[in-house]
Order: C-alpha cells, then structure tokens, then sequence
C-alpha cells in the first residue's frame, strides 16, 4: 500500500507555516492530508480537480481553557507554497455524506449550520483512496466526540466497516508482565508479577458499541437456545433425576479431593498461625506509633498556632508601613513644587509648572481635611504640623500671584491706553475693537485663576476689582474716541427740520439714526463679549456661557471641564462687578442720543425701535449691565422724545395768545398731518405705544387750544370750530385709514364739528329767520310747555284760538323767500373757507324743514283741518333758493 499524505512530515510543516502566517500561532495540526476539490465521477466530463491540502487543528481558548477544533482548507500559490483558502469551525459540522454517485467512495461532503445560503453548495472533496478517506473521516469523528461530545450525521459510510478499519489500522501496544524473585523474612521465595500496560485508544465510538454490545447479547442467546437442544430434553421429571444424579457425583468428587488437601490445609492453618503473630507484633508498633503522632499532631497544631499569629502580624506590620507610606506621600512636600510656589517668576513659559503646583497643593489640602482622613491621623502631630505648613505655602503663593496678576492687568490695559496707532483705527473707518490679543494674554493665567479660586475664593474678590478697573478706561476711552469719530464723519443738514415745515422730505436726516445704530452695532456685542469673557475668566459660578466663543476651557481639579450651575447666587456679584467694568461707557451713547435729538428730534422714534430690538436679544444673566444699559438709553431716548412733545404743545399753547379776530383755520390744524407723517415714517416695527401717547398728547393739545381760542370771540365761536375740525379732518383723512391711532382722534373731530355745525344753525334760524319764524315759534311755544292743558281745551285758551292762528300765519309766512335768502348771506359772511358753505346750508334747510314740518303736525292735531302750507310745497320753496 502506498504511503498516505497523512504521513508526511514536510506537508505538515507546511501547513503549520502557512496557518502561522494567517494569525494561527497557537493552533496544533491534528492531520493534514492532500485532496482534491473537485465533483469526483463528474471529473471524466472534462473537469479538471483542483489540489488542495484539509488540515484539522485544535486551539486552547485563553481565558475558558476549552479546546476549540477547525478545518482549514488550504490551497497553493503561484510560487507552490501554501496559504490559506477557508476556515471552517468544527462545532458547525452536521453532517458528513459520501456521494452515491462516485462508485469509488472517495468523494464526500460536509454540512455545516452555519451555511444558510441554498445557492451556496456545501464543501466537497474527492480523495485518493479510501484509506486516506477512512482515516480523515476517524480524526474528525474522534475530535467530536471528545470536544463537542456529539457526533454529526454520517451517510453513506458502514460505521462496522469504520470500526473494523480503525481496529486494522490503529497501533495497539501489549501488556507487557515482568516476574521478579524476592525473599521474605522467613526465607521463602516470593514471586512478583508486574503488568504495565499501555493504553490503546479505542476506536469504537457510542455508536458502534452499542451495535457489538447488540449483537454479542443475541449471539449468546443462541448458543443458550442451542445447548437446551443438544441436551435433549424430553421431559421435566426425567431431567430432573438427572440433575440429581450429577449432583451427588460432584458432592463425592469434592470429598474426595478435600481429603486429598488436607496436608495442603495443615500447611495453610500454620501460615495463618505465623500471621496472626505477626499481626499482633503490628498492632502493638501501630498503637505505639499512634502515641507518637498524637503527640506529633499536638506539636503541630502549637506551630500552626504560632505560626498563624506571626503571619497575622506580619500582615498587620505590612499595612500599617503601607498606611504609613501613603500619610508620608501625603504630608511630604516635594521640593520642586515647594520652590516653585514660594519663588520664580510668572512667566507664560513657566505657567505649566505652577499649574502643576497648584494642583498638588489643592489635592494636598484636601487629602489632609478631615473628612478625607482617618479620625486617629487627624490628630497626629505631623498631620497638624504639616496642615500649616502647606497653609503658610498656600497663602504665600496667593498673595505672589495675586500681587502679579494685579500688575499684569493694569500693564495690559496701559499698554493700549498708550498705543497711538491702536486708537488711530477709528479715525475713518470706524472699525470694532479688537481685544483679542488681550484676551489670549489673559488666558494664559486662567489656569492659575481656577486654582486661586479652589485654594482662596476670596483672593478673586480684589483680582476681579483690578481687572475692571483697567479694563474700564480702556473700553471707556474707545467708546469715546469712536463715538467722536462717529459725529465728525456723519454730514447733517445745516437747520434742523422744523415739525411746522410744509414738505416731509425737505431735510433728510436719516444718518443721525444710523449713526446710532453703527454705535450699537459695534459696541453692544462688543460689551456682550467683554461681559462673558470676564464671567469665565474670573471664575463666576452660575453663568451659563454655552454661546460663548471665548470658551477657556477651564478643567476643575479633578480633570473634568468646568460647567457652572446656571442656579448659583454669584449672578448678583457678577453684575456688580460687571457695573465697576462697563460703568461710565453709557455717557458716550447718551452724547450721541444728545446730537441726534438737536439735530432732529423726530429720530429718537427710530432710536427707539432699534434699542427695543437689542434689548429683546440680550439676557440678564452673564451680560446683565449691558441689559441695563439698553434699558438706559431706551429711557433716555423716551425721555428726549417727550421732551419734544413737550415743546410742541407748549407752541401750539401759545397761539393762543398771540391769535386775534378774524381767526380762520389755525396753522397747527393743518400741519399736523406732516408731523405724524414724519413720526409714521420712523417707526420701524417697534411696539406703538410711546407714538399713540405723544398722539394723544398732541391732538389733546390741539383741541383744548383751539377751544380756547373760539371762546375769546362768541359770535364766531361755532363758526372757528367748524372750519378748524374740517380742516383737521381733510388734512388727516388718508393717513387715519393707516394708522389706528390717528382714527380714533379722527372720529372726535368729526363728532365736535357736527355738534358745532348743529349749533350754527340753530342759531342762524333763530336770528336770520325771527321775522318769518318768531310767530310761528313763539306761538307753538305757548302750548307745547303747557302741561296742565288738553289737546282739545288749547283752542279755548286766551290767545290760542283759531283767529289767532289765522293771523299769525298770515303774519310769519309773508316774505318768506326773503328771509332765506338772508340766512344764505348771514352763512357766506361768517365763514372764511367757501368750500363748507354748500353742506352747512343743506343742514341749514334741513333744520328748519324739520322745525316746520313738527309745527305743521301739532296745529293738525290740535285744529284740525285749518288750512296751513304744506311740508311739501315749503320743501320745494328751500329747493328752489
């Protein structure tokens, strides 16, 4: 038989370099054997195999100490060495089936339940000869058996067959027996028979066991069946007899060799003599012995004792040195942090050793309080003693650094103060101003800030004050010089606009409020910045800095970032300190609030609207001066603008006295409308509530003046009140459509000039009138108060009869047309603008028609059918003037 693959020693190296190389150092090669990839009969179709080598392996798993099993396939490279091609785990493996079709039986395929895929074929290998085929096959049943303690379904392979070939081809080594002489102490040769056995690996596994152990049972059972044949038996009674007979031939038999061992009896009975001597020698050494150990076991469990004690207190001498140890490490000052904390400069350079410094000491300090130590160290001497000393040590190097960082703050802001070319930036251009240069020197020490804050919170109380005090002069002397520079370049008209003015878009004066708006644009983010910044970098707790870009990235000492608690009570201390910062910036922003108010009162509406809309984007909390600050100014610019309003109504007083008769339409009455044009034109989206009061303030000034002035002429009274609220209301007609405001004051003008035009007119019919109408009146008088009088007694009245109607008809109607044409001249000399006459004459024939028209009705139903003109031909009479 030719040599298999299986036993060749340069394959296998092989197969261990190769796997080696592909992360597999710590797996062992259980077999390696050449085969065939291939379809085994299908290869005469044309198909051509493709060599490969399968090689089981077995890995120890580190940390459960199982034994791991798997099939690597291996196959060769262009330069004919190996490398690997597939791995498969051998916990998988559920089947193993050889091809029905190959007739050879070489050909075989594994299933594994892992390969889900019905596209994906299983693996199938064709190998050389059935030896090779058997012997794979075994070392694979073997591994499952001993690893995963389950073997996987076989098809098409006889497992007899199987067994037979493995008992054929497996190494067997015999029992091998040694017999040695050896004499006792009575002299006797005694012979001993050593067996070393090897042992031999079966083979046979649970299944075909239990197959032998099956047919075994049943082979014994037919010789069983058998032998009751070959005896013949007949009949109970007769076996029976028999059986008796065979028993009482063996009882003799046994007699007779008894009596033929007696001497062989005697001899036995001695040696049992001898070795119950010796037995009782034994007995005696054993209980001596035992003594012995007793006492033995009694000075053992002494040392054990001992010993137990004495490990005891090494163990409590080892933690007591370590304790001990660690007090020292805590109590010991290292003399590099020493020098440094006591000595040295603050140079940037040499920050990160301070730092360093700063952080032993805090966690000195702390590892030394007395909830972070024992209560028994807490009051040791050198605990106490070196508690001060690390105090002395810390309060040293809070006054150094404090006494540095106030030098270092006021130097900065000198160093700019004095700079020309820093402040020559603003000249033309108007540019922000830039600090960041100034705060990326600051940040260098906000380290060292974080660590003052942990070791002495209050040494941040005079650092803070020094910081806004340099910083102050800096940010005041840039608001002043850009604010300045603001003025000198924005180009405003010679003469302010008067509020009287006839044309609206005489003088713009636009860029006032822009320039305004440029000094908040550049200045309130730029106190927003400053104000955040300084929260931060001094440490504030409570302040919620999340849209801060000015992030210092402050750790805590333990290494986590520091975030503030947005609930912390330091918001108060902050805006004070926030105060001493910004404090004095707010008279530049009223300078300019001062010169757009000269140069046109009416921009502070603008101004207004632009601070409402910084103030709604600012919060109280880290920027809490610069909120007051907008609150400032929006009340300095409400306070200018009413001061304006002011004036205006204290001119509007004084044409009081300065109006004589013949008064006409006031100049204010008129011109009003370009005022509120102008104030409608400057609002800019804010809330309207200081414009509808200055409204109201006007308009309430306007009518009370104008009121005033009618009175001092009563003839004209009505007349002066009729013309001004008519002019009021064209001139403020389309702009009251617009504004809901300016409606409301609309509507009462319109309310008092129909009152006032029924008052004209009734006058003007009672005095123009009298020669037509007084007859007529004064009689309907006479009746229409009497109270105690009937309707159908008034005839019988004195003075009231049915004659004295006649005549007093006759008296008031003659010349009628004479008289209306004189209440037409009387309305035409009384007013000044022609264009109400037309409309105060239709109301002035509408009263009178309705005076008559009432008059006509009481005669008719006091006299009945007297004759009187009728309402109709007295309505075309009026119609016809």
């Amino acid at each position: 038989m030719a040599r298999s693959s299986a036993e060749d020693m340069e394959l296998r190296r092989s197969c261990v370099v190769a796997i080696a190389g592909n992360g597999g150092k710590e797996e062992e090669i259980v077999l390696s054997i050449r085969v065939a990839k291939g379809r085994g009969i299908f290869e005469k179709l044309g198909r051509l195999a493709e060599p490969r080598v399968l090689a089981v392996t077995t890995k120890r798993s580190s940390r459960s100490e199982k034994i791991k099993a798997f099939i690597r396939v291996l196959k060769y490279s262009s330069g004919a060495g190996l490398e690997p091609a597939k791995l498969y785990k051998l916990k998988h493996l559920t089947k193993l089936e050889v091809v029905a079709n190959d007739p050879s039986g070489c050909t075989f395929f594994m299933g594994f339940d892992n390969i889900r895929s019905h596209s994906v074929a299983p693996p199938q290998w064709t190998m050389r000869n059935i030896d090779d085929r058997n012997r794979l096959l075994f070392c694979i049943l073997n591994l499952c058996k001993e690893i995963l303690a389950r073997l996987p379904k076989v098809v098409g392979i006889d497992i007899v067959e199987l067994a037979l070939w493995a008992k054929d081809n497996t190494p067997v080594v015999t029992t091998q027996v040694t017999t040695t002489e050896e004499s006792n102490q009575d002299g006797a040769t005694v012979t001993v028979v050593t067996e070393r056995e090897v042992q031999v690996v079966s083979v046979e596994k649970d299944l075909l066991v239990s197959h032998a152990e099956e047919e075994e049972e049943d082979m014994e059972s037919m010789q069983s069946l058998l032998g009751m044949y070959l005896m013949g038996i007949g009949e109970t009674e007769a076996f029976s007899e028999r059986m008796k007979e065979e028993l009482l031939a063996l009882e003799a038999t046994n007699v007779y060799s008894l009596l033929e061992v007696e001497p062989l009896v005697d001899e036995v009975v001695q040696g049992l003599d001898s070795a119950t001597f010796c037995i009782d020698d034994i007995d005696e050494w054993l209980q001596i012995i035992n003594v012995k150990l007793r006492h033995m076991r009694e000075d053992i469990a002494s040392i054990e004792s001992r010993n137990n004690t004495m490990e005891l207190l090494s163990d409590n001498c080892k933690g007591l040195v370590a304790e001990l140890d660690r007090l020292l490490n805590h109590i010991c000052i290292p003399p590099e942090y020493s020098t440094v904390l006591t000595a040295g400069s603050f140079e940037e350079k040499r920050m990160l050793k301070h730092v360093e410094a700063c952080e032993w000491l805090s966690g000195a300090l702390r590892s030394l309080e007395t909830s972070n130590i024992e209560p028994c160290y807490a009051n040791m001497r050198a605990v106490r003693e070196r508690h001060q000393e690390l105090e002395k040590l810390k309060a040293v190097f809070v006054k150094r650094a404090m006494d540095f960082l106030r030098n270092y703050f006021s130097t900065l802001a000198d160093f700019m103060l004095n700079d020309k070319n820093y402040f020559a930036q603003f000249r033309g251009q108007l540019k922000r101003p830039d600090h960041s240069d100034l705060r990326f020197k600051c940040r260098t020490y906000a380290r060292l800030l974080q660590h003052l804050k942990s070791l002495d919170r209050s040494s941040l109380i005079p650092l803070r004050k020094a910081y806004c005090q340099s910083l102050n002069l800096l940010l005041r002397r840039e608001a002043r010089e850009f604010s300045n520079e603001l003025r000198s370049i924005t180009k405003t008209p010679r003469n302010a606009p008067a509020w009287l003015e006839g044309s609206i878009s005489s003088n713009d004066t636009s860029m006032v409020s822009e320039a305004y708006s440029n000094m908040l644009k550049i200045f309130i983010p730029l106190l927003v910045d400053e104000s955040s910044f300084f929260a931060h970098f001094m440490c504030f707790d409570g302040i919620d800095n999340k849209d801060d870009d000015d992030d210092l990235e402050i750790m805590d000492p333990d290494g986590n970032e520091d975030k503030p608690d947005t609930t912390s009570s330091e918001l108060d201390a902050l805006n004070d300190a926030l105060k001493d910062l910004l404090d004095g910036i707010q008279e530049d922003f009223y300078a300019i609030i001062d010169w757009a108010w000269k140069v046109d009162p009416l921009r502070c509406i603008s101004m207004y609207g632009v601070t409402e809309r910084y103030l709604s984007g600012q919060k109280t909390d880290a920027a809490g001066f610069v909120h007051k600050l907008l609150d400032d100014l929006r009340s300095k610019i409400v306070s200018q603008f009413n001061k304006f309003i002011e004036e205006v109504c204290h001119q509007i007083e004084r044409n009081e006295r300065n109006i004589r008769p013949p008064i006409g339409v006031l100049s204010y009455m008129t011109k009003f409308e370009n005022l509120a044009s102008r104030m409608e034109q400057n609002i800019q989206g804010q809330s309207r509530d200081m414009i509808d009061k200055a409204y109201s303030k006007l308009v309430g000034a306007m009518f009370a003046t104008l009121e005033k002035i009618a009175e001092t002429d009563s003839k004209s009274f009505d007349i002066v009140l009729i013309e001004n609220y008519a002019a009021f209301q064209n001139s403020l007609f389309e702009l009251a459509n617009v504004v809901p405001g300016l409606a409301m004051f609309y509507h009462l003008a319109s309310e008092n000039y129909e009152q006032a035009c029924t008052r004209l007119c009734n006058f003007v019919i009672n005095i123009v009138c009298l020669s037509c109408y007084l007859g007529i009146y004064l009689f309907f008088l006479s009746y229409e108060f009497d109270f105690f009088v009937k309707f159908e007694q008034i005839p019988f009245q004195q003075g009231l009869s049915k004659a004295d109607l006649r005549k007093v008809l006759k008296y008031s109607l003659t010349g009628i047309e004479r008289s209306f044409n004189g209440m037409n001249r009387k309305l035409q000399k009384s007013l000044s603008s022609q264009e109400l006459l037309p409309s105060l004459w239709d109301k002035c024939k509408k009263e009178f028609l309705a005076k008559y028209e009432a008059f006509v009705e009481m005669v008719l139903k006091i006299y009945g059918n007297e004759p009187v003109t009728p309402v109709a031909e007295m309505k075309q009479l009026l119609a016809s003037l």
